[in-house]
């Protein structure tokens, strides 16, 4: 169940209203501070940003400050509240956070859902604040009986004591719990006493999304509301150089036609009238910042990257020394390159926006609160207590809502028109506009000692950069740290090992795709993994097993084991049918994958049967269920990208515009998937990101199992094409 998005006054009231109470937890610089709701509103040093209300009905209402796309967190963070809380699953529902520093996420310091760090980050304050809202219901019971807090005990949604069997309803004693001071340090529970953490409890959001109450950025509809779209160039860099002003205005419903920054702005009365105006234009544009820019020249320049030199990120011991004659058994070379890739979300970019004198009102699906409310204020001049933010449902997002410059150009759009105004992107824009994962190329080198072990590996990355733009204080020594992620922190021992960056640069737009560097480098390290094996003549699965010999190791180990093991790895695969398996470690999550295929050569198809994935994010899954589907999404989603698609350039600018020429997997293309959670790891690591980078190249290493070719470059099938 899911109310509307609220704004921070709005919810203190709504939390007070019939004598309820609420708790809010605020991160200060000495660690969490837990207070009521009256107390964090009188006290503006205090900027709570986690809220349990309850009411006099014993319905229980939790804030939450991560966006909902898809992924589950708006039943995964109420769990472990409503856990702590010994609240009744039946009676708790989840509210949308507004946008406000006292909303962020207290690792990244930004109200942001991304990096698969919803549930690692928010896990133990939303535990604090259930358990502190537990103990003062248990202190009000105790006080009504005149009994021992220690005879009574929380259970579903009611205090009991045990020795008479007198129960109240926690709707019966907020009064008196809101009157209580407030823990600081309240005891959590143990593993062992939870009752929703660890279980498939069915999401929150499902009912409303399929009866077709939930409101996604589409379905926002608000008085006097007029729609817009923006005429843009077909090439990166271009200007206007003339347009019909005039035929667009007298395009029926039209309403207004005026610059913005990347393009001609046109509203209008509905998106079809939009769109008419917008061909009416008739729009002449120059040649861009870079005209020769296409998929030859692209190529070349990444391959001309790899004899550059760059930043080094890591330079452990000796590699080069490890590369000497009689130094290594083995040593091997190989290059491989990545195409650019859309989100491709299932909702087009949207947002809403009503900018008046004195409010800024926007309705959004974003993953990035923190920069809207911030661009928002850049433009309309306002202070950011007069900008309310409303989040709705992501119908998709991947990274790509990360970016906010659709919600930013809506705000200029309404500002301009004077109105409420609804800006709807195409899917033709969506593809051509995105800000895409980047291309990108690698040479390693490594080198094997006859025991068969890794000695040495040097990995040469070149790829744009995407913190320079959006985080440049992410920038450690000049590095971007998602150019390298994944390599620099390989889980295998090896004791020789340059990791180099080559920053490329052209005009083609990138930002974060879903599990981001570790999407190129999850292929390629597990790639040449596989090489580095055959030509040591081990199997994948012991080669890999032998990098993993420290007791830190041993969840990898166990993980890899698992998977081979369930796969039935070593056993004769079926006619037809190969094995091949990849290993990687990101956002604090391990994931192994086996992937079982058959290749028609006369074709040049590969088909996937089966994958069988291992995976281990630490002591505790919050919902099995949702890790599974997490999973399984991941995969398909890295699946598609391995197997066909790739954004393509010409004459400055994006040609691919829709799904007949952006190739996503059909759902009749889609493999048996089988799901295997392990629990050995000490810490918690993200779920969204970290099943994708294995899946592409346990398809390579299973391609070549199967026909003996190696395949160094995505998407995998039009290069298989390209080899018989």
């Amino acid at each position: 169940m899911k109310m509307k998005g609220l704004t921070r006054r709005e919810f203190i009231k709504y939390s007070l209203a019939g004598a309820g109470f609420a708790i809010a937890l605020t991160i200060t610089p000495n660690g969490y501070r837990i207070l009521k709701a009256e107390e964090a509103e009188a006290d503006s040093r205090f900027h709570p940003n986690l809220w349990i209300s309850i009411a006099e009905d014993g319905r229980v209402t939790i804030i939450i400050n991560k966006s909902e796309m898809g992924q589950g967190v708006s039943t995964a963070l109420p769990m472990t509240a409503a856990d702590e809380l010994d609240a009744n699953w039946r009676l708790v529902s989840f509210v949308e956070a507004p946008a406000g520093p006292e909303y962020r996420d207290p690792v990244m310091g930004l109200q942001l859902t991304g990096g698969s760090s919803s549930v690692k980050d928010m896990y133990k304050p939303f535990r604090m604040a259930g358990a502190a809202a537990r103990t003062m219901l248990i202190s009000a019971a105790a006080r009504t009986w005149s009994v021992p807090e220690g005879e009574c005990e929380a259970v579903s949604g009611t205090v009991r004591q045990a020795k008479t069997g007198r129960v109240l309803t926690y709707g019966e004693l907020v009064k008196k719990a809101s009157a209580l001071p407030v823990p600081q340090k309240p005891a959590l529970k143990k593993t062992s006493q939870f009752t929703f953490i660890g279980r498939p409890l069915a999401r929150l959001d499902i009912p409303d999304k399929v009866n077709g109450a939930a409101v996604f950025g589409m379905d926002i509809s608000v008085p006097g509301m007029l729609y817009a779209g923006i005429a843009r160039p077909p090439a990166y860099g271009a200007k206007p150089l003339s347009y019909n002003r005039e035929a667009a205005l007298k395009s029926p419903g039209v309403v207004k036609v005026f610059p913005v920054p990347h393009g001609i702005a046109v509203v209008a009365d509905g998106i079809e009238d939009v769109w008419k105006a917008i061909r009416a234009l008739n729009v002449k544009w120059d040649k861009g910042a870079s005209p020769e820019l296409d998929n030859k020249t692209l190529r070349k320049s990444f391959i001309e990257g790899l004899d550059k030199r760059g930043p080094v990120a890591l330079d452990r011991g000796d590699a080069a020394k490890a590369f000497l004659p009689g130094a290594a058994h083995v040593r091997i070379e190989a290059a491989y390159m990545l195409p650019y890739l859309a989100h491709v979300t299932m909702e087009p970019m949207d947002c809403t926006a009503h900018v008046r004198q004195d409010r800024c009102d926007i309705w959004v699906p974003t993953q990035n609160q923190t920069g809207v409310l911030q661009s928002a204020a850049r433009i309309t001049g306002l202070q950011t207590d007069r900008i309310h933010v409303h989040t709705t449902y992501l119908g998709g997002g991947f990274g790509r809502r990360g970016d906010f410059g659709y919600a930013t150009e809506a705000v200029q759009i309404s500002k301009l028109a004077g109105a409420p105004v609804k800006l709807i992107w195409s899917r033709p824009e969506d593809i051509k506009y995105d800000t895409f994962r980047p291309g990108q190329s690698c040479r390693i080198e490594g080198a094997v000692d006859s025991g068969g072990r890794l000695i040495s590996w040097s990995h040469k990355v070149v790829v744009p950069s995407i913190f320079e733009h959006f985080a440049p204080q992410m920038m450690k020594g000049g590095i971007d740290p998602a150019a390298v992620s994944g390599i620099v922190d390989m889980d295998y021992e090896i004791p020789n090992l340059h990791v180099e960056w080559v920053k490329l640069e052209n005009p083609i737009p990138i930002g974060f795709w879903r599990s981001v560097g570790n999407s190129h480098n999850g292929f390629t390290i597990e790639s040449f993994m596989d090489e580095l094996a055959h030509a040591a003549n081990r199997d994948p699965v012991e080669f890999r097993l032998a990098q993993l010999v420290k007791k830190r190791h041993l969840p990898a180990m166990r993980l890899i084991e698992t998977a081979a093991e369930k796969a039935g790895w070593g056993k004769p695969p079926k006619k037809g049918q190969a094995m091949g398996i990849a290993y990687h470690f990101s956002f604090g999550t391990r994931v192994a994958q086996v992937a079982e295929v058959s290749v028609d050569e006369k074709k040049g198809s590969i088909t996937v049967h089966k994958v069988v994935c291992a995976i281990d994010c630490g002591p505790v899954a919050v919902n099995p269920s949702i890790l599974t589907a997490q999973a399984t999404g991941g995969i398909i989603m890295g699946l598609s990208a391995a197997l066909g698609e790739r954004i393509d350039f010409k004459n400055g600018g994006t040609i691919t515009s829709n799904f007949y020429n952006y190739r996503e997997l059909r759902i009749s293309h889609a493999p048996e998937i089988e799901v295997h959670i392990l629990k050995n790891q000490k810490t918690m690591g993200g779920v969204g990101e970290p099943p994708l980078p294995p899946i592409a190249p346990a398809v390579a290493n299973a391609v070549f199992a199967a026909t003996g070719k190696r395949i160094r470059n995505l998407p995998l099938e039009p290069e298989l094409k390209g080899r018989l």
